[in-house]
């Protein structure tokens, strides 16, 4: 068994979408990023390859190459699990939490299980998605931007 910890952040921006687990969510602004900036698929993402030890999605998705400006969060996890697979693991579990002052994220919690799940080729089962606030402390606090922990549990097959 292999454990990963992914983290990352994304600051808010005007004129962009608020997309996270592959759920567009109205907003009034959203995520600064090269991609869709989709902070908890990428923690998500870097959870995989931490367990895996093959880097990180930065390795992977370079924010310098023109080719992933835009893309969509959804389809580089896929991508990063099929990349675990081919290492000889398999996803036993995947758990994870955003941090964010707004909006509220609860009635999009089990959407976003189900976009992860799909596209990490798993049982929603083996999915967790938490928010929560940080009191108005911080810059999530501030609401300048957003957070997502992932914590991944691989499998080595034999």
């Amino acid at each position: 068994m292999r454990v990963g910890l992914g983290f990352d952040v994304h600051a808010f921006a005007q004129g962009r979408k608020l997309i996270l687990g592959g759920v567009d969510i109205p907003h009034h602004q959203g995520l600064l990023g090269h991609s869709d900036a989709d902070v908890l698929a990428h923690a998500v993402a870097d959870a995989l390859l931490g367990a895996a030890r093959a880097g990180d999605i930065g390795k992977l998705f370079p924010d310098t190459d023109p080719k992933y400006a835009g893309a969509d969060s959804m389809v580089l996890l896929a991508h990063v699990a099929n990349h675990v697979r081919s290492l000889g693991f398999d996803i036993a579990d995947v758990d994870s939490v955003i941090s964010a002052q707004a909006p509220k994220l609860s009635p999009y919690r089990d959407q976003m299980r189900a976009n992860l799940a799909s596209a990490m080729d798993i049982d929603v089962e083996q999915v967790g998605v938490k928010a929560t606030t940080t009191e108005h402390l911080g810059f999530e606090g501030r609401e300048e931007g957003m957070s997502a922990q992932a914590v991944a549990l691989l499998a080595k097959r034999c």
